[in-house]
């Protein structure tokens, strides 16, 4: 049975100075390292029963009907610094189905590859895979990964390395660059048949530029809030990788803390710490800032936009700081955190960042006894925490236990079991990959099986730095 992807396709029909036509470049030999067949089935994805035909299909070397590839242009601030012309250097998007994206990344060079090969490979491919897939199993919107295959081609990036393609599926691929690159071209007409794009494809309810930025905003301040409760650290937040759906996209450098620190950072390309977890409110604030400045010529610049999106954008923090003490609240089984919570849950934290103490392990294990006063954390001031904790709990600890237990992982994607599973897999050993992925595919579910996965790392498997793999 021929594989079948019921297409329905939209950003095609947008102006094609967003875009640029472009066939996916074959590759010579593809292997299947995984198809998500639960996801290629929520698409309406059909006759997957052929391994050789997905491999050939998720390369690139063949087409599916119905399929309209194109790269899309975008703009970006890049640690801060403006560049005018991004866009897909590497990613072709196949088309739409069901009102999600489906695009390869590492298909081939686009006329937005600049000096790139457009090529991606094996870890990177890997990396998004696993991140990706987990974060979804964590409840955190993101992007999904549906196929990975080998190319039975080399890159070359340092040394030369096996080459892969990811399937990456989306609500969309808007990003506040995406807004960006036309108001600085000052097109304003382009301007605005994406933003009746935008609202139509996530915020129908929107009926103005100052609504849909104010949804935008909601949905982008609850993504933060969600990431800093799982001690996930993006490392790449350029508005180019912020997207409008409110989806967690770009798995490049990113990573899960193990021991808890404020100011932790991953990313090799990080060097000012820009990117630093505790950073990520203000810098999602940041970037919303920069797509009411394009969102701004839709309004003719007038006073009252800017005051009007001056304040949306103003209010921001309070979305994220709100969203923050609901997600924390429910690591420590609060039914509702209020405002006077917040000294609560910063108490915890302090002890877990002055302990040295997983940040993972150390909200699963209060889950496991949330009445015992068992010094779960050898630090000075955790007794005394702990009563003022348990005299702030209204249930019981059965219903406690199990609130918390559902708000804090048992795993996550740990940056050194990812590491180790790469480099089997550039050895030529997918099994890893395929444990690491079913061991993280039901996180807050305990399971003697997958014990191996909860534990942080002995000193000599610590990873302290995370590479963008382009």
């Amino acid at each position: 049975m021929t594989l079948h992807i019921p297409f329905e396709n939209s950003y095609v029909r947008l102006p094609d100075r967003l875009y640029a036509r472009q066939m996916p470049t074959p590759v010579r030999a593809p292997q299947l390292i995984a198809y998500n067949q639960p996801l290629g089935a929520t698409l309406g994805i059909t006759g997957t029963e052929d391994e050789a035909q997905l491999a050939q299909v998720f390369a690139g070397n063949v087409l599916p009907d119905g399929a309209e590839p194109l790269a899309q242009l975008y703009a970006g601030h890049q640690f801060g610094n403006w560049n005018p012309q991004l866009g897909d250097g590497r990613a072709v998007l196949l088309g739409e189905t069901k009102g999600y994206d489906i695009q390869l990344k590492g298909s081939g060079p686009t006329p937005f590859s600049r000096r790139g090969d457009g090529r991606a490979w094996l870890g990177p491919v890997l990396r998004e895979y696993i991140m990706s897939e987990a974060m979804h199993a964590l409840g955190v919107p993101t992007t999904r990964a549906l196929a990975a295959v080998t190319t039975g081609e080399e890159v070359i990036r340092e040394r030369p390395l096996p080459g892969a393609v990811l399937t990456r599926v989306a609500s969309s691929h808007l990003r506040v660059g995406t807004f960006q690159v036309l108001a600085a071209r000052q097109d304003k007409e382009g301007l605005a048949a994406l933003l009746e794009f935008a609202i139509a494809r996530h915020y129908p309810e929107a009926t103005s530029a100052a609504e849909f930025l104010k949804a935008v905003i909601r949905s982008q301040g609850k993504l933060i809030a969600h990431w800093m409760a799982l001690g996930f650290i993006h490392g790449v937040m350029n508005t180019d990788n912020a997207t409008i759906s409110g989806e967690t996209i770009d798995f490049g450098p990113c990573a899960f803390m193990d021991t808890f620190h404020p100011g932790q950072v991953f990313s090799s390309i990080d060097r000012n710490g820009r990117y630093a977890y505790g950073n990520q409110p203000d810098i999602a604030v940041w970037n919303i800032a920069q797509l009411a400045t394009a969102l701004l010529p839709l309004e003719d610049n007038s006073d009252a936009a800017v005051a009007e999106f001056t304040d949306l954008v103003n209010a921001m923090p309070d979305v994220i700081r709100s969203a923050w003490r609901a997600r924390f609240g429910a690591k420590l089984g609060l039914s509702e955190a209020h405002e006077q919570d917040e000294a609560l849950i910063i108490e915890f934290l302090t002890i877990l960042s002055e302990q040295k103490a997983d940040f993972t392990n150390g909200f699963r294990s209060l889950s496991r006894t949330p009445e015992s006063s068992e010094m779960l954390i050898p630090h000075k001031d955790f007794a005394s925490w702990h009563t003022k904790w348990q005299a702030r709990l209204t249930e019981g600890e059965d219903a406690v236990a199990q609130h918390m237990a559902a708000a804090n992982p048992a795993r996550i994607p740990r940056n050194h079991q990812v590491e180790a599973m790469i480099a089997a897999a550039v050895a030529g050993d997918f099994e890893p990959f395929h444990q690491l992925a079913g061991a993280l595919a039901d996180p807050y579910q305990e399971d003697p099986e997958y014990r191996s996965y909860c534990l942080p790392p002995r000193p000599e498997e610590r990873v302290t730095q995370t590479f963008c793999g382009t």
